[in-house]
Formats: C-alpha cells, structure tokens, sequence
C-alpha cells in the first residue's frame, strides 16, 4: 500500500511538471518570488492571509503567488514537481513521501488542531458525539488528514465505526474534500464536517447547522503546516525565516484587540460580510487553532502518526528530524527578542 501511494505520487508530479514546467520558465523568474500551493482556500488559515493582505510578505522582500487546491495530495504533487517552491498542505503528505529523492520537510506549523465543524441537517444543542450512533457522518477523503482525525476522535471517545448498526457511527470516507457540501446536501446523510467560510455560507443559506468544532475533541494535532524542498531550504534558509516572520506578524495582528478584518481578509474572502468573517475568525480563536509559535512539536508529530496509522492499518514510522526542521522557525522567533 505505502509503495503503490509513492508510485503513485511520483507519477502525478512527473505529469504536472511536464505540462507546466517549460510554461513557468518561459515567462521568467524573480528570485524573490514564491510560488506557495494551498490545499484549499480557508479561513481557517486567517493568518497566512492577513500577511498576504496587510503587505507583511513585501516588507520581508517577498512576493507571494497563491494558488489553491483541493486536497494535500494534489498540492504536495505540485510541490514535487517543481511547479511551487512552498505548499501549506497537511503534514500528513510529508510521512507519505520520505521516499522521494528531494525530501519535502515541514518547516513551519500554522494550525494546531483540526479546524473543520460538525455540520448537522437539524439544530442540536449540547451535541455530544454519542449523537453520532446510528447516523451517517461525511468525513472526506480515505487518507486526508479531515478524514483521518475525525476516525481518531470517534474511535478514542469509545464509538464503534460501522454500517447499519444503531450502536455505530457510519463514517463515510469516499468523497473528495471539494464535494462535502454538495453530497451532504443531496443526500440523507445527518452529518458532515465542513471547514470556514464553507460551513458558514450552509448556514447562511438555512441548508446546516454547526453543531461543535472537530478541534474540541481531537486535542492538538499539527494540521496545517508551510512545506517546501529540502533543496529549496538550503539555498534559501533566509527566505523561510523571512517567510515565517510575516506569517507571525498576520497573527499577532488578528490576536490583537480589534483587528480590521476588511482590510486583513477581505480581500481574501470577497463573498463574505465583515460580519460573517468575524463569525469564523472568533470559532478559530475560541478552539485556540493557531500556533503562536510555528516550530512543530516532536509530541504532536508522534500523534499524528498515531492518527495516520490507526486510519490507514499501516505502520508508518518516520524519523521527526527528517520530515521537519524547526532551524527555521526557531531562528525566526530569536530574531524578534534580539
């Protein structure tokens, strides 16, 4: 299985950097341009946006191209075939490529839980997860980290995983990231788990409710993370410190007393009201997602493989040095006291 995901992985990245590769060279590069590949867009990454949006990025000396994506797999295939230098993807895609030749390493943490929402067709108060027997939860994609955490949270709060049992929670796991809403409304399903702004925009159109954060129950687990080449670090150690430090800055600027949320991430979000992002942004306050400090803890690496091996009945055992660097990280929070 390990070995089939690596071909697998090694295959897709040669097909993208195929297509667009020569495309990219012909139109020039600027050595202080980074190319960054997002797994989706979501206001669950406030900070990296709000860096984006306030020129954070540009006092750095940097110019940030953002691209989205719909699923970590897709994006750390972009990222290997040269086609970004960063991804901010879960860090679950790195345990799966330590095979490959140029090693992608996490280098900086941005979310420190899960940030997805149980949405339920009718309004529940005080949702407990015993509310999950019997009924259909849309959990995403078998081997994405949404997936994944939500199996850990059922199975470590003693429910059974199971079809047609009233006792058991049916966690469906065969639908693409990108099409949780859509299924979860053409269908029966009871539940499903949604990021922001999507699981406010179900809201906002009377088709879900948020019942309880997925975060509330999974702990700590490094969830959102900056990824980049091994290659790409060493050449450019000064670039992802400086990277990070912006990131930082957007924040400690949304942690502040009354951050302009127009400004910070309106840009970014041009469906939303004020109103509705200052809705998302206190959820993801209120469960504490972001890390202050984007070093990784070698504690919450060992429970995401936990994660990654109880879901997939592999048996996954990296090294933490050789998928993460924290020099990067580290360097940049010493600089801010120096």
């Amino acid at each position: 299985m390990q070995k089939l995901k690596t071909f697998s992985l090694i295959a897709l990245c040669f097909i993208i950097g195929l297509c667009s590769s020569l495309l990219y060279a012909c139109g020039g590069g600027n050595e202080n341009r980074i190319r960054i590949n997002e797994v989706t867009h979501s206001i669950f990454y406030a900070p990296f946006y709000a860096a984006l949006n306030m020129g954070y990025f540009e006092d750095e000396g940097l110019e940030v191209v953002l691209e989205s994506n719909d699923g970590s797999h897709t994006s750390m295939s972009i990222l290997l075939s040269g086609n970004c230098e960063m991804a901010l993807i879960g860090p679950e895609q790195v345990v799966y490529a330590t095979a490959t030749k140029d090693t992608p390493v996490v280098f900086g943490q941005l979310t420190k839980r899960d940030g997805s929402f149980i949405v339920s067709k009718d309004p529940i108060e005080n949702f407990s997860l015993d509310m999950l027997k019997g009924k259909t939860i849309i959990g995403g994609r078998a081997g994405g980290l949404p997936a994944m955490t939500l199996q850990y949270v059922i199975e470590t709060n003693d429910l059974v995983i199971g079809e047609n049992d009233p006792e058991k929670v049916n966690l469906r796991t065969d639908v693409q990231f990108a099409n949780i809403a859509t299924e979860f409304q053409t269908t029966n399903n009871e539940f499903c788990t949604l990021f922001e702004p999507t699981a406010t925009n179900l809201v906002k159109e009377n088709k879900g409710h948020i019942v309880a954060p997925v975060g509330k129950f999974s702990g700590e687990v490094p969830y959102t993370c900056f990824v980049a080449k091994q290659s790409y670090l060493t050449k450019h150690p000064e670039k992802a410190e400086k990277f990070l430090k912006a990131v930082y800055r957007g924040y400690q600027y949304l942690k502040s007393e009354s951050p302009d949320l127009a400004k910070a991430l309106k840009p970014s979000f041009a469906g939303m009201s004020v109103e509705e992002l200052e809705i998302a942004v206190n959820q993801y306050v209120e469960i504490d997602a972001w890390c202050a400090n984007p070093a990784m803890e070698k504690t919450s690496f060992d429970k995401l493989v936990d994660i990654i091996n109880r879901a997939s009945g592999s048996s996954y055992n990296p090294s933490f040095t050789a998928c993460v660097d924290n020099s990067y990280a580290s360097k940049m929070m010493e600089s801010l006291t120096a």
